[in-house]
């Protein structure tokens, strides 16, 4: 057993610090992390083809779309990957892919 502070290595990355092995000291943190900025392309939706089925909301894995107080769907960029699967399950086809602007 090691006594005193650990000599791991340590990374600061988005002000937050990382060990190895991806422990999480402070619960919560992934929402003050902004993690969508290395994205290639972008989902972009369509309001006027949106049925509001919800299926975008669903499948999302980053949580990065939310209803807005009009009962339509937000992509918030701030968390968005860019990975495609909204507009994939999109059964009218509201959602487009577009190649991200910098």
């Amino acid at each position: 057993m090691r006594k005193g502070k650990s000599k791991e290595k340590r990374e600061v990355i988005n002000g937050i610090e990382l060990t190895p092995g991806g422990v999480i000291r402070s619960p919560g943190s992934t929402s003050a992390t902004k993690t969508g900025n290395w994205r290639s392309e972008r989902p972009v939706i369509d309001s006027s083809k949106c049925t509001r089925c919800g299926l975008c909301w669903t499948f999302c894995p980053d949580a990065a779309i939310r209803k807005n107080s009009n009962g339509y769907f937000e992509i918030d960029y701030d968390y968005c990957k860019g990975c495609g699967i909204c507009a994939s399950v999109c059964p009218v086809k509201a959602i487009t892919m577009q190649k991200e602007e910098k």
